[in-house]
């Protein structure tokens, strides 16, 4: 998650900022008198962000913070700060180790990580259809009469049934996988529209049968027409399949890619009948997917297309790209529901409300055999360019939500008020708007 965690000013709590951004003449004996800014404005931590991995807000951790803010209260008692200016490196005049980071100007990207689950992109179950109101051809359609065909051939558990392949047999005629996300509840004929049509017209397409130029702009390919009624006739042939023209039901199987075949239905077994509305198998996509319970907050930061980095369970880091956010946000225990349910399942968030982000890997194999497997997802929320940037432990927590920073020259300090803008968490830097300029040095915790 975003982040901010604001360094010690090496002096107490209390004390007040110049305001303006002007000079302080002795910013560490002023601070030791008057108890010196806190670390962390009060709420601004839990403002800046949202959800995301507990115990990752931390440039400084909490009981550092409070180690070091003890050990300064203790110097600040003993007299330890003086009104001289420390250098680059070694003690502060605040009396422990400090040192100094320039000022730069450079472009900036801000970063959260979330816990993720890397899954399947979705189970299925494949069932012997029912007869449509407009007929069937029998059991050579592969079982698409209300009659019960017999099952001749099925895939082995373990195997992956590709675009074009048999699924299962009935009476030794294949029921054919084909892409796409409308499953077959109907026959197909010459005349007919619909997204339906569109993903036979594809898969027609791709497998040879018939070419894009022959079906015409792809406005049109939602149309069942004679040059459709041809390409399931070649369709046909091939499969030793009755020449119609008409993919009847039974004929193939719509899935949205390729089906991993993970078991049988109940009873199912080669010489069994080919029950309609029986399941016969299931099977989960070979296509990993990664699914993020993120935040609500953090929604209007991430959009599909959105470029993220997957650290796996053996520490290699993998590209991928947002392909889906949730608009609604649901509880916890509803989340992992739908998501066992849609995408093979999801760790889901501890407590409270998240949105469901799904991530696509931009190398699928780098996900071997996982399934399930707890990863890591860094994912971009902004960027800027050409700005002003410091340490984030450079950044001093004032009174009414301000911040400051710490500058050196030569053997001068003071502070500068400063607005902080991006944070980079996994540079450790921030955007800041005030009077500072590129070269500039600023106190950061040597420790």
């Amino acid at each position: 998650m975003s982040s901010m965690q604001a360094r010690d000013d090496r002096g107490g709590q209390g004390g007040s900022s110049p305001p303006g951004g002007t000079e302080a003449a002795d910013p560490a004996s002023s601070r030791a008198a008057a108890g010196g800014a806190s670390p962390i404005a009060p709420g601004y931590a839990n403002g800046h962000g949202g959800g995301g991995r507990g115990g990752r807000n931390g440039w400084i951790a909490a009981g550092l913070v409070l180690v070091v803010a003890a050990a300064v209260g203790g110097a600040a008692a003993a007299g330890l700060f003086s009104s001289s200016a420390g250098n680059s490196g070694g003690s502060a005049a605040s009396g422990y180790a400090t040192s100094t980071r320039a000022v730069t100007r450079q472009s900036l990207t801000s970063q959260t990580e979330e816990d993720a689950t890397l899954g399947d992109a979705g189970t299925w179950t494949v069932t012997v259809p029912q007869s449509s109101s407009s007929g069937s051809s029998g059991g050579s359609s592969g079982g698409g009469s209300s009659s019960s065909g017999t099952l001749t051939w099925l895939p082995q558990v373990g195997w992956t049934v590709k675009q074009g392949q048999a699924i299962y047999k009935v009476s030794g005629s294949p029921v054919v996988l084909l892409y796409g996300k409308v499953p077959a509840y109907r026959d197909l004929s010459e005349g007919l529209t619909g997204p339906d049509v569109t993903e036979l017209n594809a898969d027609l397409v791709k497998l040879g049968y018939l070419t894009a130029s022959s079906l015409g702009p792809r406005s049109g390919w939602d149309s069942y027409s004679a040059e459709t009624a041809y390409g399931v006739e070649q369709f046909q042939l091939h499969y030793g399949m009755t020449e119609t023209g008409t993919l009847s039901l039974g004929e193939a199987v719509f899935l949205p890619g390729q089906a991993l075949i993970t078991g049988y239905g109940t009873g199912v077994s080669v010489g069994g009948p080919a029950t309609p509305g029986a399941a016969v198998l299931t099977a989960s996509s070979t296509t990993p997917v990664v699914s993020i319970p993120l935040d609500p907050g953090l929604q209007g930061t991430v959009k599909v297309g959105d470029a993220v980095s997957i650290t796996l369970p053996d520490g290699n880091i993998t590209p991928g790209v947002i392909s889906q956010v949730q608009r609604v946000a649901t509880s916890s225990s509803s989340s992992s529901s739908d998501q066992n349910e849609n995408q093979g399942g999801s760790n889901g968030s501890s407590s409270g409300a998240t949105i469901t982000v799904l991530a696509t890997l931009t190398h699928p194999s780098a996900a071997g055999i996982l399934n399930q497997a707890p990863v890591t997802v860094t994912i971009t929320t902004g960027s800027v360019s050409n700005a002003i940037v410091v340490p984030v432990d450079a950044l001093l927590a004032e009174p009414g939500g301000k911040f400051a920073v710490e500058v050196v020259s030569g053997s001068q300090h003071h502070l500068v008020t400063v607005v902080p803008g991006l944070f980079d968490d996994a540079a450790g830097l921030v955007q800041v708007t005030g009077r500072l300029t590129p070269g500039q040095r600023v106190v950061v915790p040597g420790i």
